[in-house]
């Protein structure tokens, strides 16, 4: 049976079509196009009331399980202030005493004194359980006292190659671990079940396509921080039919190993390839940290809070030249890299070896891409589409808000902070864009990346525009989550509605290029579609 489209617009992915219908049929785009409103007999028709259709959103950067189970377990990402998280984490614990440790995340760095919340608030509202709490951009994690003497961490703990033990001024653990400290106590707290992913990664999923999403790309398959490797979890959900979203795996490259690690991976990919809707065709490396904690790997050192000079330039996980000589043999075993890259120095290294890549093998469709890229150096914003590398933007970062005004600004300096989330610079070089939200990092919702894509702040008038020049048309907006997010995942069946391709859509509540730009945030999803199939609303 046909379904008809009618009475709105349509974004195709590229441009918008005022006006048009579109008809689905066998779950592909059979025609579309103005007054386009002859279905077959029997045609199920779909009211648009003026809103909009649109490609299914692509989220080419996300974390599906991590936030499945983040909304399962101590969720404190809706929470703001301290006193309102410590009563959240109190609430937690007396409502599940049978947790042998209190997990979850989500809390908020501006709300504590240099981004560091304390053992010693947490050990309040805790008891004698241990607990392990990650922070809203998973670079960071706040524990107990307990948590600390269960990993035997005190002060003669050295800080980790890859990491750093926030501490008081006599060595003394204070309760945040950044980066690789982290693993520190993660390697001690219970292993989270198969059935407590596949619960999670289900429920990632519906609430996924409550917001229009039909495909993305897992930012990490693999054991990461105090998760185990989620590949199990997909292949469930593909074997049994219940995995309705596309999905492209990033295999997650160990920096404690280096090319060893090439063949598992490459086994890895080919065990997922009797699946329609699920691959493993990408490797994510991460090159540094975050500027927040100065991790993010920047060229010239960070401010104090003073403004002077620190020492301190953050890190490089991987070293630059073995960076060069993996991403060259990832290429050449026709992997895509996916590199998380925040700061200019981490960018520049990821750009090097991607044109070390290209130097060694020649031109390749693998569309490797950096996602992120917080703070660009302008000599570099034209090797994007000169490499042919795509720009993977978590849109929604670039606003002022307390983390940036607080936590970021002071210590990059007046220059650098005129750098950051330069979108509309790559976009105006040529570069070809996707996007993603780091969910749980952020929220999902495609709508909100959009409204600050193009205003550069959110919808609530609280801060005047952040760089405004940085800022993008609608258009060039939502292509980016859908045709230019699909490309980057090599799902060209999708992204774009037009005649034979497959009919992953969106119906939004509103048509946005008819209202004002500053109230993008307010549409929302009706309906969403996968091959034709309603998978959210009615």
């Amino acid at each position: 049976m046909d379904t008809l489209f009618v009475n709105g617009s349509v974004f195709n992915g590229l441009r918008y079509q005022p006006g048009w219908s579109v008809v689905v049929r066998d779950g592909r785009i059979l025609s579309a196009g103005p007054g386009n409103d002859l279905g077959g007999p029997n045609a199920e028709v779909v009211d648009l009331q003026g809103g909009l259709l649109v490609p299914g959103f692509v989220d080419a950067h996300i974390h599906p399980v991590q936030g499945g189970l983040e909304r399962a377990r101590c969720d404190l990402s809706p929470v703001s202030g301290r006193e309102a998280t410590l009563a959240t984490v109190s609430q937690y614990a007396e409502t599940h005493p049978d947790r042998e440790w209190i997990l979850g995340g989500g809390w908020h760095q501006p709300d504590y004194l240099g981004g560091a919340p304390t053992a010693a608030d947490l050990d309040l509202v805790t008891g004698n359980r241990p607990a392990f709490l990650v922070n809203a951009d998973h670079h960071g994690a706040w524990v107990n006292s307990r948590a600390l003497a269960l990993a035997g961490i005190d002060a003669r703990t050295p800080d980790p190659a890859d990491g750093r033990i926030e501490r008081a001024p006599d060595g003394t653990p204070t309760g945040t671990l950044h980066e690789g400290a982290m693993d520190l106590v993660g390697r001690i707290v219970p292993p989270t079940t198969h059935e407590e992913q596949v619960a999670a990664l289900l429920g990632a999923q519906a609430y996924l396509h409550s917001m229009g999403i039909t495909g993305w790309q897992d930012a990490i398959l693999g054991d990461y921080a105090n998760l185990s490797d989620s590949t199990p979890a997909y292949v469930e959900l593909a074997r049994s039919g219940r995995l309705t979203a596309r999905v492209n795996g990033a295999l997650w490259w160990r920096r404690d190993q280096g090319a060893e690690q090439l063949p598992s991976l490459v086994d890895r990919r080919e065990a997922l390839r009797e699946f329609p809707r699920l691959r493993a065709g990408s490797v994510k490396i991460m090159q540094d940290g975050v500027a927040e904690n100065f991790t993010a790997g920047m060229l010239d050192p960070y401010y104090d809070g003073c403004g002077c000079r620190t020492a301190n330039a953050g890190l490089s996980f991987v070293d630059p030249l073995a960076l060069r000589e993996h991403v060259t043999a990832l290429d050449a075993a026709d992997f895509q890299v996916h590199v998380h890259a925040i700061g200019d120095r981490a960018v520049r290294e990821a750009l090097d070896a991607f044109e070390a890549a290209r130097s060694a093998n020649g031109e390749s469709d693998q569309r490797h891409h950096i996602a992120h890229l917080q703070v660009v150096h302008p000599d570099d914003i034209g090797r994007f589409a000169a490499l042919g590398v795509a720009v993977n933007m978590q849109a929604l970062w670039a606003v002022y808000e307390p983390q940036m005004n607080e936590l970021t600004i002071p210590f990059l300096g007046p220059e650098r902070t005129g750098w950051q989330y330069p979108f509309g610079d790559l976009a105006r070089s040529g570069a070809r864009l996707a996007c993603g939200s780091d969910w749980p990092v952020s929220s999902p919702d495609p709508l909100a990346a959009v409204q600050v894509a193009v205003n550069r702040q959110t919808g609530d008038g609280e801060y005047e525009a952040f760089l405004p020049e940085q800022a993008l048309d609608l258009a060039t907006a939502l292509a980016a989550y859908t045709s230019g997010s699909a490309w980057v995942n090599h799902a060209d069946q999708t992204g774009r509605i037009a005649p034979g391709m497959l009919a992953d859509l969106a119906v939004l509540d509103r048509d946005p290029f008819a209202q004002p730009v500053e109230e993008i945030g307010l549409t929302t999803v009706v309906a969403t579609f996968v091959e034709g199939e309603c998978v959210f609303g009615a």
